[in-house]
């Protein structure tokens, strides 16, 4: 048997369950793996991300939703403004951003200003009370979701796993946002796998996506988001904010490297 299967799903496994408890599907974290570890091409290693959030997504999800914490109406807001974002970024990503250089770049310049910015709230809290929609008014919020949506179309990880981030960033608990944040990430990837699976019919290249190496780290990372949505309540939220600040710096400023030399 192929090694990647089996490493492929470890990976997911473990990524998942660091990641889940705050909102974070996991392909944030297994991009970097599969591009430097198992060698995906560009660009199919964005729909195989997307394709590993469509697999691992109900796990947690299935989780949050017996614990009651899908109700509200953050988790309509954030997939409303993620869905026709994630369509516009799959086809920026196949038609104009298809290089390994540029890609690393963007990685870089997403992740290391935002895991540094989370780290800096959770040490220096906001003596503001945030809103019920993280300071944000709701259509502030979609508009927020639609640029987030077209990012995670091209960086392949659905949209949520950016705007979980930059809610609790913003103020609003973990428990709170980790749920409606998987839920636009999960409804999100389905339709940006799609998309990708009808471009890759007409574009010449690697557009679809790894399909046994996606369905290995998505069934660890279904197993793993459970695990990991079931420690949420656990878990002190102040660690959960710097962990996930603190791998998001790491990811990004690797990359940051990487690109300039």
């Amino acid at each position: 048997m192929d090694w990647t299967v089996p490493a492929g799903l470890v990976a997911g496994l473990l990524i998942a369950t660091v990641t889940a408890p705050v909102g974070v599907s996991g392909a944030v974290f297994l991009l970097p793996v599969q591009l430097s570890v198992f060698g995906v091409p560009n660009p199919a290693v964005t729909p195989t991300n997307l394709l590993f959030n469509v697999v691992a997504g109900p796990g947690a999800l299935w989780r949050y939703r017996n614990d009651g914490a899908l109700r509200g109406g953050l988790a309509r807001r954030l997939v409303l403004g993620t869905l026709p974002g994630v369509v516009i970024g799959a086809a920026l990503r196949v038609f104009a951003l298809p290089g390994p250089g540029v890609f690393r770049l963007l990685i870089a310049a997403l992740l290391l200003p935002l895991g540094l910015w989370l780290c800096l709230r959770t040490l220096i809290p906001s003596r503001h009370r945030p809103s019920p929609t993280g300071e944000l008014a709701p259509r502030t919020l979609t508009g927020l979701a639609l640029a987030v949506g077209v990012v995670g179309g091209i960086y392949g990880i659905g949209g949520g796993s950016l705007l979980g981030p930059i809610l609790v960033g913003r103020g609003l608990p973990v428990a709170r946002v980790a749920p409606a944040a998987l839920a636009a990430t999960f409804a999100t990837s389905l339709v940006g796998a799609a998309t990708y699976a009808l471009l890759s019919l007409v574009s010449p290249g690697d557009v679809a996506p790894d399909w046994g190496l996606g369905l290995a780290c998505g069934t660890g990372g279904l197993i793993g988001g459970y695990l990991g949505a079931r420690l949420q309540p656990r878990l002190p939220e102040r660690a959960l904010r710097l962990l996930l600040g603190t791998l998001a710096t790491a990811l990004g400023a690797l990359y940051a490297a990487q690109t300039l030399t």
